[in-house]
């Protein structure tokens, strides 16, 4: 029998956390999505692999004695899987680096470029995700490294240095009335339709709707996309409102959007990721170090190894 490592690495997450509420949250998946992959498996294996309560989700018998063996089996397969993929980079001279709409801004190019002085006859190989891949393929072992918004999904299982931080902003239909506004409060936009991620990316939807800073008011959904074309067209043609990096006014400047300033939200953290795996890679870790070095107020040295408290901008 054949099972997708998907499934097992949903039901370890609900096995590790007791509730569906909160492997939801660490998965960046809807709840609903997550019962659906849930029961896909059990259907799967012809057994029942939780007792469900309100209190969370118990184990059954079957279902201790394969959350037993799955966290090994999935390390294993990551591991062969990230080493396969590797192998295939180095022999190209090739490192995959993902990376999510702007990746790192103005300094992207500045960082392939110094990428190629260190490692002559190599070549980074940017790659961008869509928004419901906000790991940009580094979860899936797709790529090398990635470029990356916090939060991502699982974030604490990856070694990650934060390049830099800059203000979420809010991108409006040129028509809306509070468009020619200099700046704006978010309390006045929390009853706006927003354009927003896919509901099965979970907190990544919640982040940049904000939904835990606006004392509780629910968020309207006025359209969902996954591509900025898309999500432009929508602000455009008047679906709703977004947060977005300010960097957004420059890379996705477009006719009928309008860019403002928001005050009384949270800024947004731009960073470098890898895997645990790759803290002794060589080639990975001079990419790592060019990002570093591109950015004037990132950190002096990368720190590779988990810490205790790893503040607001290491881990």
């Amino acid at each position: 029998m054949d099972v997708d490592t998907r499934l097992l690495r949903y039901f370890a997450a609900v096995a590790a956390e007791g509730t569906l509420t909160r492997a939801a949250e660490r998965l960046y998946v809807s709840q609903p999505a997550l019962t659906k992959q849930i029961k896909q498996l059990e259907n799967q294996l012809g057994m029942r692999l939780f007792t469900r309560s309100r209190s969370g989700m118990a184990l059954t018998e079957a279902g201790r004695a394969l959350a037993e063996r799955v966290p090994a089996l999935l390390a294993d397969w990551d591991r062969v899987l990230r080493q396969t993929q590797a192998a295939e980079g180095r022999a190209a001279r090739v490192l995959r680096v993902g990376f999510l709409a702007s990746a790192a801004n103005e300094a992207t190019p500045s960082i392939v470029a110094e990428f190629a002085r260190r490692r002559p006859g190599w070549r980074a190989d940017l790659r961008q995700a869509s928004w419901s891949n906000p790991t940009a393929g580094l979860a899936a072992g797709e790529v090398d490294v990635g470029l990356l918004r916090m939060p991502f999904p699982d974030q604490d299982s990856y070694r990650w240095e934060v390049l830099f931080t800059e203000p979420r902003c809010v991108a409006l239909p040129s028509a809306h009335p509070l468009a020619s506004r200099a700046s704006i409060a978010f309390r006045e936009l929390w009853d706006e339709p927003y354009v927003a991620a896919k509901a099965e990316t979970g907190q990544w939807q919640e982040y940049w709707t904000a939904a835990g800073e606006r004392d509780g008011r629910p968020v309207r959904i006025g359209a969902v996309t996954d591509q900025p074309d898309e999500w432009l067209s929508a602000i455009a043609n008047g679906d709703g409102i977004a947060l977005a990096p300010e960097s957004a006014a420059r890379f996705y400047a477009r006719p009928g959007v309008t860019y403002r300033p928001v005050t009384g939200v949270s800024p947004s953290r731009v960073c470098v990721a890898w895997a645990p795996a790759d803290d002794g890679d060589p080639v990975i870790q001079d990419f790592v170090r060019c990002c570093l070095d591109a950015i004037p107020d990132a950190p002096e040295e990368p720190d590779p190894g988990p810490s205790p408290d790893p503040g607001p901008d290491r881990h």
